[in-house]
């Protein structure tokens, strides 16, 4: 991801801040963003280690099961 339109501010000759067009703001943020919720997925299947897991359907299936019947409403 390469950013073009970067400005640097400096105090006492070293770079302090960086102003960039909001767009390019707006995809770090996604990025930032996206490689934390990567990050925490790793560490949740760390922890989980060899538990054991269902698929999909099965989960899909036994939320169905335990959910309570539903009743049509009347206008």
């Amino acid at each position: 991801m390469a950013i073009e339109k970067v400005q640097t501010i400096g105090r006492n000759g070293k770079k302090e801040f960086a102003v960039l067009p909001y767009a390019d703001f707006l995809r770090l943020q996604m990025a930032a963003e996206d490689y934390d919720d990567l990050r925490c997925l790793r560490e949740a299947r760390a922890a989980e280690g060899c538990a054991p897991t269902i698929g999909l359907r099965e989960a899909k299936q036994r939320l169905l099961k335990r959910a309570p019947a539903r009743r049509r409403l009347r206008r």
